[in-house]
């Protein structure tokens, strides 16, 4: 077996086993598989270890930083991917976002809001976004604070070219089962706006490789896997 046939039965056996573990948490919380979507995080990733994951049928992606998000474009749009970014966006960098991204979970603020607005007005496009919120407070952490929601609900809705689709959020880092509490009050927090401002409220963007079945017990309907899928990251 060479080595690009190792790779790829490593990443399908991975697949499968975050499949499995998908399941199980849907099992658990009696909720239906076909509710999560599964982003694969591809940070950090060369082509020949995202193709495998491609072949197998994974067709949505997320990228954290938007010159490496630019340079796989191509890759991505080749193989009819959903694309997502999911890391912090600088201001200065919405060029490169707008018009690749087809969803921006990672909106943490009133000023890159403003620049996508901009950026998707240039564009004659319309930007679907997540809100991200800083779940834990934590103020080495980039994301809207709870309590910050409705005036940012307020901004969003007078922004004509973005269209507000849910919440996002990373919690601490703390094991799965602490994590709990936080994806729990991001539920009550998704339940609370789901529909606001003429707006309704479909995704809610939470859970990584080690906690994504307690995220998807709390409600979570997009989940995102990096090393889970795609092994350890060298960088």
């Amino acid at each position: 077996m060479n080595t690009q046939d190792a790779l790829y039965k490593t990443i399908e056996a991975n697949y499968h086993r975050v499949r499995d573990g998908i399941a199980a948490a849907c099992a658990k919380a009696g909720r239906n598989v076909d509710e999560i979507t599964l982003v694969a995080v591809t940070k950090f990733m060369p082509e020949e270890t995202i193709i495998p994951a491609l072949e197998l049928g994974i067709r949505h992606v997320g990228e954290n930083r938007a010159q490496e998000f630019r340079e796989k474009s191509e890759l991505f749009k080749n193989y009819g991917c959903f694309t997502h970014f999911i890391g912090h966006l600088q201001t200065n960098k919405v060029k490169y976002v707008i018009g690749n991204a087809d969803l921006v979970q990672s909106v943490d603020s009133v000023e890159l809001a403003k620049a996508l607005q901009q950026g998707a007005n240039r564009r004659a496009t319309v930007q679907d976004i997540l809100i991200e919120v800083n779940i834990g407070e934590e103020p080495q952490k980039a994301g809207i604070p709870a309590d910050g929601l409705a005036e940012m609900f307020d901004v969003v809705g007078q922004m004509p070219n973005l269209r507000l689709k849910g919440l996002m959020c990373i919690p601490p880092a703390l094991q799965s089962w602490q994590t709990r509490p936080y994806f729990a009050k991001m539920r009550a927090l998704f339940e609370k706006y789901r529909h606001v401002n003429g707006m309704r409220l479909g995704h809610l963007s939470m859970g990584m490789t080690g906690d994504y079945g307690v995220a998807i017990e709390e409600g979570a309907t997009i989940v995102r896997v990096g090393t889970g899928l795609f092994g350890v990251r060298h960088v």
